[in-house]
Order: C-alpha cells, then structure tokens, then sequence
C-alpha cells in the first residue's frame, strides 16, 4: 500500500493503496476527504472541512444525532445546513422526500431494518452541496453501513464527480429494499405451502393478514422513494452531475419492478387465501348435499309415522290400518317403497 504526504503531514491513501480507512476513535462524527483529480482520500477533523473544501477537496461529513446537544455543537461550528434540517433529522418520522435550496439538495431517505417478520424505518438525512455531503442519522442504518463498506473501492475505480457519493447512497438504498421484499416472498412461498397443506391451522390466516399489511407498508416506503428519484435523474441540478442522472435513471426501472413485485405477492396471496376458501366452500356443499338427500329420504317417512302415531280411538275403525293383520308389514312396504322412488328420483336428476 502506498501513502503519500499532503502538506499538513497527514497520510493520504493514494489509487494504488487499498481502499481502506484507519478507524475512527469519536462515535459522533466521521469525516472523509476526497480528491477526484489524484483519486486520494483520508479522514479529516471537523476544524479541517473549510479549508480542505476550499482547496478544491470533497468531504463527506457523516454525523450520528443520537447525542442532540453534541450534534447540535458540532453541526453548529460546520455551518452546512439550516437548524431546522438538523431539528427535522432529529425529531421527524422517516419518509422520503427532497427539498432543493440555492446552495445544497436535501434528501431524506427511509431505510429499512429486518426485525423479525416485521422491519423498522431508519431515517438519513443528507445534503448534498458543490463540495460536501453531510448524512445525519440515528444510530447506524443498514444501507449507509453498506455505502461505507464499498464506496471507496468505486471512488477509486468509477468515480468522477462528488455526486457520485449521491450515486452510493442510491444503490445501496434500493438493495436494501430488495433485500427486505426478497425475505417477504419467503414469507409468502411459507403461506402458500401451509394453505396447500392437509391440515391447514387457522393461525395461517392471522399471519397471511399481517403479511398483506407488511407488503402494503413496503409499497407506502418505496413509492416516495420513486418519485424522488425520477427526480434526480431527470431535473438539472448543480449538485447532481449529468454523467449521473443516467445511473439514477436506471435505478428507477429498479424501483418500479419492487413496486411490481409487491402487488404480484399481494396478488399471489391473496389468490392462494381465495383458492382454499373456495375448496373449503365446495367441500362444504358437498357435506350439505349428502345431508339434504338424507333429509329428502326422511321427510316423506317422518310424515308416515306421524299419521300413523296420532291417537285415534282403534275401536272406532277410524284408521283400519291400526286393526288390520298385515298393517305392520304394509307399513315397511310402504316405507321401503317411497325411499326407492326417492333413490331412483334423485339418480335420475342426478343429486346422486
């Protein structure tokens, strides 16, 4: 590995070094300098951004606000964005959006967090000026860990302009969403395989519900997301290089085939819930067909019986059935002879 000395004596790691960082011994706070013209990079201190931007360098400022009154400290000697910005990014729910202002872009982007079944928002601020990009956020989101780990390796190789950096932040963003749908259509392939099943536990529905609204919750977070960056890719900033918007572009047909994706496992889910119901409804009728041939057959009988059981006075011959020798066997005769006309009726209009 090669390393260079800049005027201030402080290592810079040259194209030919490995894209690698020495740690960062304050929690709060990271601060990167990049030259795209010799492709060298280091971290800085805070005291150090003014003059390393005047001099024609990139600084990527990335801020942790967990601790606010230390973040406000800090954020307040940088001077790189309005109060209320570091205010929002404190105390505001995650949701996509962009704002443009005359001397920087501000995106707040809405990353996502597997916990379980379920998954937690992660808001980042970032703002995006002629020679900076400062990203606030709590604690450490997913995707950013995932801009850090890479972004050096592409600065070295790709890059060519500091919204390259917005570039980074953009992939990884929507790999981060892959991710997360990628684990939903397990969980819908699971649903599947249980309705398919021989035994089909109620609990299936519960979760087949809870899997719908989760899908739902991904479309509300991607959809912003979209129309953001459409536009980025398509509307002239300062902060946002031509070269770029192309790639931003691409990722937009990304976008759209997770929205896509989302609506075909909604689809595919609610399908399969309407397929079971649908053999539990004909599995039924079936059951309720052979109880109304029954009850068909038992009908006329019951009828019979309850003539015959009436308390007539015998003495009187009112019923001469009641006194007749063969009236018994007359009775199982008769009882025979309906339920086969019955039988012989409903195969012949094909109830059996």
């Amino acid at each position: 590995m090669t390393i260079e000395t800049t005027g201030d004596n402080a290592p810079a790691y040259s194209a030919r070094s490995s894209p690698k960082l020495e740690a960062c011994n304050d929690p709060l706070v990271s601060i990167v300098e990049l030259d795209f013209k010799t492709k060298e990079y280091r971290r800085i201190q805070p005291d150090d951004v003014k003059a390393s931007m005047e001099a024609g360098k990139v600084v990527w400022v990335d801020v942790d606000v967990t601790q606010m009154d230390e973040a406000r400290t800090l954020l307040g000697k940088l001077d790189l964005c309005a109060p209320e910005i570091v205010e929002d990014a404190m105390t505001r729910e995650p949701a996509t959006q962009i704002a443009r202002y005359d001397t920087y872009l501000h995106l707040v982007l809405s990353g996502c967090r597997l916990a379980g079944h379920k998954f937690d928002l992660e808001r980042v601020d970032a703002m995006m000026g002629e020679r900076y990009l400062l990203t606030l956020h709590k604690g450490q989101p997913v995707f950013l860990e995932a801009v850090r780990k890479s972004y050096l390796a592409d600065f070295v190789r790709f890059a060519q302009s500091p919204s390259f950096l917005l570039y980074e932040l953009w992939d990884h963003l929507i790999e981060n969403y892959l991710s997360v749908h990628k684990k939903f259509e397990e969980r819908v392939d699971h649903v599947q395989q249980r309705l398919v099943g021989a035994h089909v536990n109620e609990s299936v529905f519960n979760e087949a519900s809870e899997l719908t609204v989760d899908l739902l919750h991904l479309r509300k977070v991607v959809l912003p997301a979209r129309a953001v960056l459409t536009d980025l890719s398509t509307r002239k900033s300062p902060f946002v290089s031509e070269a770029t918007q192309p790639y931003l572009g691409n990722m937009v047909g990304t976008i759209e085939r997770v929205l896509q994706d989302v609506l075909v496992d909604r689809d595919i889910l609610n399908g399969s819930l309407n397929n079971y119901m649908s053999l539990v409804a004909h599995k039924t009728n079936k059951v309720m067909g052979r109880l109304t041939v029954v009850s068909i057959i038992f009908l006329p009988l019951t009828f019979v019986c309850g003539v015959y059981g009436m308390n007539f006075d015998q003495e009187l011959g009112n019923m001469p059935e009641l006194q007749w020798e063969h009236g018994y066997l007359f009775f199982w005769l008769l009882t025979a002879g309906i339920i086969a006309g019955l039988i012989g009726l409903m195969r012949w209009l094909k109830l059996l």
